[in-house]
């Protein structure tokens, strides 16, 4: 069954276009013509799949691709693109796109390669861990794990910000500093504390360390459940 489909592109006129003919395949399609925005809605992991366009105005599609890739992001993508040639097809596979696809295009065709992806990704890839804001619990599909209020306030932060490196004193001034809490250090002690209730396999991300910047949350983003 089709589900949530996220079209990225700066042309209204082909958005919509886009929106009427897969709604008449059971898709759920929605439309976002800016990269930045577009970035926080797949985020989220409410999606299934999306489509970008390479031109976006003035940012790259690609770039927007390569972005949500690394933030743990693991839905089918298709790019859509005039640009036919070699270079550009290479750039757009090697940025995370699972499928590209050459304008102007015969729109069955598209759904049909839409599927493809979606049922590869349907038996590749274990579904995203699940955070509930309300109760703090943290549901990887085989045992839910607890975390306190400033264990999930720092993980929340961590999953708003993955696929980038957000710094050790970035942490400490929105969790800690209003508090009065000593030093920095705090921040690697509660790190410590989630990548201990992290450790098992059965979770699909990780909190990475880069020396001197920060820490990065890798891997499959988890998604709030209810929201």
């Amino acid at each position: 069954m089709p589900g949530r489909l996220l079209i990225i592109d700066d042309d209204p006129e082909i958005t919509s276009a886009l929106a009427r003919g897969l709604a008449l395949h059971g898709y759920a399609a929605e439309t976002e013509n800016r990269a930045d925005r577009a970035l926080e809605r797949l985020q989220t992991g409410r999606y299934s799949s999306a489509i970008v366009d390479v031109m976006l105005g003035a940012d790259s599609g690609i770039d927007l691709v390569r972005t949500i890739r690394a933030s743990g992001a693991t839905l089918p993508i298709l790019m859509l693109s005039a640009l036919s040639d070699v270079e550009h097809r290479t750039a757009g596979l090697e940025a995370g796109a699972d499928d590209y696809v050459v304008k102007p295009f015969d729109f069955e065709e598209l759904v049909a390669r839409l599927r493809v992806q979606e049922h590869r990704v349907s038996t590749e890839r274990p579904a995203p861990c699940k955070l509930s804001r309300q109760t703090r619990i943290l549901h990887n599909g085989v045992s839910e794990t607890p975390l306190t209020e400033r264990e999930f306030e720092l993980l929340e932060l961590l999953i708003q910000h993955a696929g980038t490196t957000i710094s050790r004193a970035s942490l400490f001034d929105t969790l800690w500093a209003s508090d009065g809490s000593g030093n920095e250090n705090v921040v690697d002690v509660y790190i410590g504390y989630l990548r201990k209730k992290l450790s098992s396999d059965d979770f699909p991300f990780e909190i990475k360390t880069l020396r001197n910047q920060g820490f990065i949350l890798s891997g499959q983003v988890p998604i709030f459940n209810d929201t």
